[in-house]
C-alpha cells in the first residue's frame, strides 16, 4: 500500500535559530512585531509498505539516521494513505 509521511523537523527548545532571528528582525523593520519566530523544515516522503505501522517505522529510521540530528532536533511524523 502507498503511504505519505509528513515529517516536521524543529530545533529543540534553547537551541539558537539564526534564520528565525533574522526573519523576525526583518519583519520588525517592516512594522510587524512578533513575540517569537522559529523555523522548521517539512519533508514529504512517499513510500510503499505493507502497513502504516511499518511505513512509520521506516520513516522514523530515516529521521534517526539522516534527516534529523537527535542532539538538536525534535521531529514529528504524520502518516496517511497516499
Amino acid at each position: 500500500m502507498q503511504y505519505r509521511a509528513e515529517v516536521t523537523i524543529e530545533l529543540k527548545p534553547g537551541m539558537l535559530d539564526p534564520e528565525g532571528t533574522t526573519i523576525r528582525r526583518a519583519l520588525e523593520h517592516l512594522g510587524y512585531h512578533t513575540n517569537d519566530l522559529r523555523t522548521s523544515k517539512r519533508y514529504i516522503i512517499d513510500l510503499e509498505e505493507e502497513s502504516s505501522e511499518m511505513a512509520e517505522k521506516k520513516v522514523d529510521e530515516m529521521c534517526q539516521k539522516l534527516i534529523a540530528n537527535p542532539i538538536i532536533h525534535n521531529y514529528t511524523i504524520e502518516m496517511r494513505e497516499a
